[in-house]
């Protein structure tokens, strides 16, 4: 067993990821700077994290912080990072700090104080478009939307002879397509994880998740999963708002499984050197999953609102192919997606959430990143 160090261990993900460490046996020590649009004003320790971890307040950028959180530790699972595609392509300083720099000052620290593994935390948001198959079935990686802008609205990408693309699953060879500064930062974290750690001898493990969803998200952060923006909504009696034409395809994972796959790639040998993607190898399109939560939250009577406007940054399509992590690290989501959606639900039922979705569009609009 280890002493594990969690970077941003006090937010939704590292909440699970320290409970599932802990009931394996090992000691963990969380760092996290409880930022406001995640924590609210004022923060401290958060209830909802387990009393056995350990507890820094720090920010990840700040080298002494890191190096009395590394002090002791034999591994760090990095997660650590400002997320939230629409919001970095206008705070690029914050979120190019925070995830780059962050990423940046932690490894610099870890020259002098090497770990056995780092396990770091990616996003499938870096492979922009997802895998597509053309008319004569061949894989397209480059997939590319024209017609958004002016006004065509040619939602699904086609091929230069504007013959329709059909999305398929991604897998972690699929070159990368950086459609944001969210997607840059992330890329930049898994390359500086795996150009850092062997030099030093330290092993680098990189997880690209897919949509999480689960309990205890931030709910008031307009920015943060989209199912924890759906429930929001409905939570205060407002339709979730869509856009597109609510016909794009994604892929939802647990916490409790993604939680389990950082375990796994902490302590599995063959996960050394590896990227790999995490999600639940099924895809939905997001209108089909805004009515399923709203049955489940009870709230048949709110209908989502379909935008048919498109976000500068934001893809079509994207879903996972778990393959690889399933065959080098044995890993399957096992939690079925409606449990997942009613667990959501009642935990939810219990919260209070300020909707700042309008106020968050606003933002996008102004500074002409919605067409």
């Amino acid at each position: 067993m280890e002493h594990v160090l969690i970077t941003g261990g006090a937010g939704f993900i590292g909440r699970f990821v320290t409970d599932e460490l802990l009931r394996q046996g090992h000691r963990v020590r969380v760092l996290d700077a409880l930022i406001p649009q995640v924590h609210g004003e004022g923060a401290s320790r958060p209830e909802a994290l387990n009393p056995e971890a350990e507890f820094l307040h720090g920010d990840i950028r700040d080298g002494e912080a890191v190096a009395c959180a590394l002090r002791g530790i034999d591994s760090v699972v990095h997660l650590a990072a400002e997320v939230g595609v629409g919001q970095s392509m206008y705070e690029v300083e914050r979120y190019t700090s925070t995830n780059d720099v962050g990423t940046a000052v932690l490894f610099e620290k870890l020259i002098d104080r090497p770990v056995r593994r780092v396990v770091t935390a990616s996003s499938m948001s870096i492979y922009g478009e997802g895998l597509y198959r053309d008319a004569d079935g061949e894989l397209i990686e480059d997939a590319e939307r024209e017609g958004i802008r002016d006004g065509l609205k040619q939602w699904d990408p086609v091929d230069a002879q504007g013959r329709p693309l059909t999305p398929v699953a991604t897998p972690e060879w699929k070159r990368p397509n950086l459609a944001s500064i969210y997607a840059l930062n992330k890329f930049v974290q898994e390359r500086t994880t795996h150009i850092m750690a062997a030099p030093y001898g330290i092993e680098g493990v990189c997880l690209r998740l897919f949509n999480v969803y689960g309990p205890g998200q931030a709910l008031s952060n307009p920015y943060t999963g989209v199912l924890a923006i759906f429930a929001s909504r409905y939570l205060n009696g407002q339709a979730p708002m869509i856009f597109e034409d609510g016909e794009q395809r994604r892929d939802f994972v647990h916490v409790s499984d993604v939680a389990r796959a950082f375990a796994e790639a902490l302590t599995l040998p063959q996960a050394a050197g590896g990227t790999f993607n995490i999600g639940s190898g099924r895809d939905r399109s997001v209108t089909e999953v805004a009515e399923e939560l709203g049955r489940a939250m009870g709230r048949n009577d709110l209908a989502p609102q379909i935008v048919g406007k498109a976000r500068i940054g934001d893809i079509r399509h994207c879903f996972c192919d778990a393959t690889l992590s399933r065959e080098s690290l044995g890993f399957e989501a096992r939690t079925d997606f409606r449990e997942g959606l009613g667990e959501l639900a009642e935990w939810v039922a219990r919260q209070t959430a300020v909707d700042r979705v309008e106020q968050a569009r606003a933002e996008l609009d102004k500074r002409g990143l919605v067409a």
